[in-house]
């Protein structure tokens, strides 16, 4: 990985809770068009977009996925269900463990319900469950706790503040292992306010994985392409991208998932002919150069280093035109500013 996709953070700067209420978050705005930079909170978002755009967001709700099985033996073993990779059609379920485990091996969820190991992929195990698959997630529900990134130590918040502070207030399809964290700063009072400004909203979902935030891969950077994640883009969000694109009004992009589902389905969504929603798979690696099609703004949190995120902001700013200063060098006047990073962090607005 290049030296300009990493960079030194105090740990101080790590969010370990939200900013109370969600939308005081701080935000970081950079105009591209002329060079400049300004410091504010996120609740006053309206003021730094044009009257005249539309917002979207990513609707996908995060799963309380990490939970504690039982090996034969009695040890405890800690697993990651990885929902969002899972299709629900009968197939095993993919996870990340704690320990070792061999394949063959069964992991018992309670009493009565238990999973074998029938098949590993370098670190994700295959786990089929011996009980009807459907029932997964209210098991999760039940017993789950949220999968809040390891690298947020000591959050201080109970299971129950986080199934509530670790998602969107308009989340509401449950199949991600992690939050679009741009998403996060989001209230009902701020939409309201955005709404009455006249700027519109509409919803595409990308089910998050963990891959979103892992360092790039040297096979990512060989093939051009990421991790699968799942997209869906119902066709009243589809016309409506459509139309305000053709009709000129900029696009906001909130969080680097919706910047994913957008230019994923950048041809079919401005398609003559295209009416019904989209729905699949994606491994679309954005990195510079890259010319994006549909979104004219993001708004996205500070990014662990040398992440496909990095990168794919780093592409969205020399879209812009934006030569005079790379995401490095707006990460350092972030960090001289004292701003909190990733995912309960504060917020940037490049437009």
């Amino acid at each position: 990985m290049e030296n300009r996709y990493h960079y030194d953070l105090p740990e101080s700067l790590i969010a370990r809770q939200p900013a109370e209420p969600r939308d005081a978050a701080r935000l970081f705005v950079y105009d591209t068009a002329h060079d400049e930079v300004a410091f504010d909170v996120f609740s006053n978002l309206g003021a730094h977009l044009p009257a005249r755009s539309l917002l979207v967001l990513n609707d996908t709700k995060v799963v309380p996925a990490r939970a504690e099985l039982k090996k034969e033996t009695g040890g405890k073993i800690e697993v990651l269900f990885l929902v969002n990779e899972w299709r629900q059609d009968g197939s095993p379920i993919p996870a990340l463990v704690d320990r070792k485990v061999a394949v063959g091996a069964r992991l018992f969820f309670g009493d009565r319900r238990s999973f074998t190991v029938v098949r590993q992929n370098e670190n994700i195990f295959y786990l089929e469950p011996n009980f009807p698959p459907d029932e997964l997630f209210r098991l999760l529900d039940k017993k789950g706790v949220t999968p809040l990134p390891k690298y947020i130590k000591h959050s201080g918040l109970s299971e129950a503040t986080l199934r509530k502070e670790y998602q969107a207030v308009f989340g509401k399809n449950p199949a991600s292992v992690a939050a679009p964290t741009a998403s996060l700063h989001f209230t009902e009072r701020l939409l309201a306010k955005l709404e009455a400004q006249g700027i519109e909203r509409t919803f595409v979902t990308l089910n998050v994985g963990l891959g979103t935030f892992a360092p790039v891969s040297a096979e990512s950077l060989a093939s051009g392409t990421l991790h699968t994640e799942y997209l869906s883009i119902p066709a009243p969000a589809r016309a409506t991208i459509k139309a305000h694109k053709l009709a000129g009004v900029p696009v906001v992009a909130a969080g680097t998932t919706v910047v994913r589902t957008l230019e994923a389905e950048a041809a079919a969504i401005l398609s003559k002919a295209g009416h019904s929603d989209i729905t699949g798979p994606t491994k679309i690696f954005i990195r510079p150069p890259y010319e994006f099609r549909i979104a004219d703004a993001v708004i996205t949190n500070f990014h662990l280093p040398d992440t496909s995120l990095m990168m794919l902001v780093q592409a969205f700013l020399l879209h812009k035109g934006a030569t005079k200063r790379n995401l490095v060098d707006l990460y350092r006047i972030a960090i001289e500013a004292k701003f909190r990073f990733y995912s309960f962090g504060d917020a940037m607005l490049i437009k």
